[in-house]
């Protein structure tokens, strides 16, 4: 006997057409523009949510648009330390990273993160490309000087900043119908030979404004900025780069990063930035299209 298809109610079929219309003005406002995407959080760890994140990027992909990866990697690093006998020291929210815990820092990146990234986005076609900020000069990086932190004269080590972006490799890439996957790390601009550990948050934004990103999504395990926290009420949808500014000296250290780095990212030609909560399932894919969004956009 033929097996026929199930047929939806009226109901649910017009629920499912409506989900697709409202995607339809987003569709047509991001095809064929660059979103860079800062991986990070409780959808690096979770198998259900880093599987979503694969299945968000390659819809992006074969919606029009031209998804870019950026991830860190900060509880993997940890865990490889702790393996290793390497104890994992912080200053201020920052990771003191001598030349030791460098050879981890880059070890766990590039050669466990990346490829896993890659080879998850690879499941549905040969679509990803992984990279480094280290290949083909993609990121310059400068060593952050000892620091005050908390009253203590602090050398974070081998910590860096981007000072210099060239993304003709990336861009290479995304010309080619690729989605390059980069880890954050950079060669030191004054010390050929050695490289930096820098902040994924802020190694995205500088990437997205250099490729002259439409949008830069930061990923979080929070639902967005608070303008008063922990008062669940204050969620802020949208916010502008000089109301963010002044709220940044009252920000928790956890979410100043993710912030700056959506501000440095706007006021650098970016048009929209915004911080999703990375626990939800397809975050990526309510933030871009649909009406509401999800988390707290930053615009000039």
């Amino acid at each position: 006997m033929k097996q026929t298809t199930p047929i939806l109610k009226h109901e649910e079929a017009a629920a499912k057409a409506a989900v697709l219309i409202e995607s339809l003005p987003w569709l047509k406002k991001f095809h064929d523009e660059i979103i860079v995407i800062k991986f990070g959080g409780n959808a690096m760890i979770d198998e259900e949510l880093y599987r979503a994140f694969a299945e968000d990027v390659v819809y992006l992909r074969y919606a029009g648009l031209k998804p870019v990866v950026v991830h860190g990697g900060g509880p993997q690093i940890n865990e490889m330390l702790a393996r290793l006998d390497i104890k994992s020291v912080f200053k201020g929210g920052y990771r003191v990273t001598t030349a030791e815990t460098m050879e981890v820092v880059r070890m766990v990146l590039s050669g466990k993160i990346n490829p896993e990234l890659v080879d998850a986005i690879n499941q549905h076609g040969p679509l990803a490309s992984g990279t480094t900020g280290e290949d083909a000069g993609l990121f310059v990086g400068a060593r952050r000087p000892p620091m005050e932190i908390e009253g203590e004269h602090v050398d974070l080590g081998l910590v860096g900043d981007i000072v210099d972006v060239n993304p003709e490799q990336v861009l290479a890439l995304i010309e080619s119908g690729l989605i390059p996957v980069v880890s954050s790390l950079a060669p030191d601009r004054d010390n050929p030979g050695t490289s930096l550990n820098v902040n994924a948050d802020a190694a995205a934004a500088a990437l997205a404004v250099a490729l002259k990103a439409e949008k830069l999504l930061v990923l979080t395990d929070v639902a967005g900025l608070y303008s008063d926290w922990p008062n669940q009420d204050s969620l802020v949808s949208t916010i502008s780069t000089d109301e963010l500014r002044e709220m940044m000296p009252d920000l928790e250290s956890g979410m100043i990063p993710k912030m700056q780095a959506c501000l440095d990212a706007v006021e650098g030609g970016v048009n929209k930035a915004a911080i999703i909560d990375g626990r939800i399932p397809h975050s990526i894919l309510l933030e871009i299209f649909t009406s509401r969004g999800i988390g707290t956009e930053v615009t000039l």
